[in-house]
């Protein structure tokens, strides 16, 4: 992971100027990648290690109405693009996470997002996948063992968290 330092302060800089600029991070997976999602927005809007005012995140994988009613009337794999399509504006961040890069929702959550000019960030492992090649940048984990590629996951989440809170802090 070291040699992901450079790129990964590259994507904390991204999301510090998005909210510099009105806008908001917008993070989506699955199973384990939604718990990382929730997990990174919630450290945003409350705090990681200090107390600051409340910073713009949100996952999209927290309301199951909006969920399962679009899961149940276009289909599992829409529920993140047409969430963004819906939500996003283009100063906004998205953030699709995905251990294999083959999660075809956050594959689709990412191309709605660059298809409406936002900057898109893909967090994955093994050879990234095709989420990785939808991205603007992708931090991908050198492993495929998906436990290893959650951990590493959450602490590239809390390393952001970490760089963007201090340029956020009083």
């Amino acid at each position: 992971m070291r040699e992901s330092i450079p790129q990964i302060i590259d994507v904390a800089e991204i999301m510090i100027n998005c909210i510099k600029k009105n806008g908001k991070v917008i993070l989506f997976g699955n199973g384990g990648s939604a718990s990382d999602s929730q997990h990174i927005a919630a450290e945003l809007v409350g705090r990681f290690k200090k107390d600051r005012l409340a910073l713009p995140a949100i996952a999209l994988t927290t309301n199951t109405s909006i969920i399962t009613s679009l899961a149940n009337d276009y289909g599992y794999e829409v529920i993140f693009a047409k969430q963004i399509e819906a939500l996003a504006r283009n100063s906004d961040v998205a953030i699709g996470i995905s251990t294999s890069g083959k999660a075809k929702n956050v594959i689709m959550g990412i191309k709605q997002a660059k298809k409406m000019g936002i900057k898109t960030i893909a967090l994955t492992g093994g050879s990234g996948g095709e989420l990785a090649k939808a991205a603007d940048i992708a931090l991908i984990v050198n492993s495929t063992v998906t436990a290893r590629i959650q951990e590493a996951h959450i602490t590239i989440g809390h390393i952001i968290c970490e760089i963007i809170e201090e340029a956020f802090s009083p």
